[in-house]
């Protein structure tokens, strides 16, 4: 007897999308998530998750031999397209954060003024990796060499969200680290910038009351 998923989730559906582009291995489908920041998740559970779908009638497996080793190519269903549809036509949640080096900035003045510095120093070199990165992708599809181009008009919409991202990062970490520096040994005695408080409350407030389309 089949085993029945009590929910899909948004690792589910992610793959879904990803068939539904086009038929991709286990390998395969592990490699795209890695590349998609959206979503990332462990290779272990994307290698499980194309198997479930395909207990459920949302996708299929069928093998092929790649010279003289075999392999399982997933592809998508009617029902598999059909429920992919259902999700996409909902609204999704927000954005979730997880971001190590901002939660040990978070909790500083328990550990030293170098080792805060040493984090804020390493968001700048992860921004300026992807950045670089990012670069050389919108790079490749300018020159006509980036996968997928006919899928462009979607992907911009998501790379320019990461690209800003990247770079606020990088922004950020500049701004702390000039303020840090000022600070004493002690960070439990470091001084609130409150001109700092009030243009970010004000900012806040700006777009909070700026009216919309």
């Amino acid at each position: 007897m089949s085993r029945r998923l009590a929910k899909l989730t948004t690792t589910s559906y992610a793959l879904l999308g990803l068939m539904a582009i086009r038929p991709w291995t286990g390998y395969e489908l592990a490699k795209q998530m890695d590349r998609n920041r959206a979503w990332p998740r462990a290779s272990s559970k994307v290698y499980e998750e194309p198997k479930k779908l395909v207990d459920q009638g949302l996708a299929r497996a069928s093998r092929e031999m790649t010279g003289e080793r075999p392999r399982t190519v997933y592809s998508i269903t009617p029902k598999g397209r059909r429920a992919l549809a259902r999700w996409l036509d909902q609204p999704g949640a927000g954005p979730v954060l997880e971001f190590e080096q901002i939660l040990k900035v978070f909790f500083a003045e328990h550990g030293s003024k170098q080792g805060l510095l040493t984090n804020l120093h390493a968001a700048k070199a992860w921004s300026r990796q992807r950045v670089e990165e990012n670069v050389a992708i919108g790079q490749a599809y300018l020159e006509g060499r980036g996968p997928f181009p006919e899928r462009l008009a979607v992907i911009l919409l998501t790379a320019t969200f990461m690209s800003d991202f990247a770079r606020l990062v990088g922004q950020w970490a500049d701004w702390a680290e000039s303020v840090v520096a000022g600070w004493p040994s002690d960070l439990s005695k470091a001084e609130p910038e409150m001109t700092a408080l009030t243009a970010l409350v004000d900012k806040d407030r700006a777009y909070v009351e700026a009216p919309r389309p």
